[in-house]
């Protein structure tokens, strides 16, 4: 069963447990989820916001899906 419409735009590189490159903080993270984001300090809903984390652990960020790019072979 496919999921939410706004899901269907996304590239198929980026998925849960895709390594991907954030250039905002020039770092590579795994995908954890993609999924609908509210900021607190903002108040702002964000579809397919996308929840990083640092290859082995470490502490989550988020990022919108344009934001980061395919990471490329080590």
């Amino acid at each position: 069963m496919p999921g939410p419409a706004y899901h269907q735009n996304l590239p198929e590189w980026l998925h849960k447990g895709a390594k991907v490159y954030d250039p905002g903080r020039d770092t590579e993270g795994v995908v954890q989820v993609i999924g609908d984001f509210e900021d607190p300090s903002t108040r702002r809903h964000i579809h397919n916001a996308v929840f990083l984390r640092p290859e082995g652990g470490g502490v989550e960020w988020t990022v919108l899906p344009g934001a980061v790019r395919e990471a490329g072979p080590p």
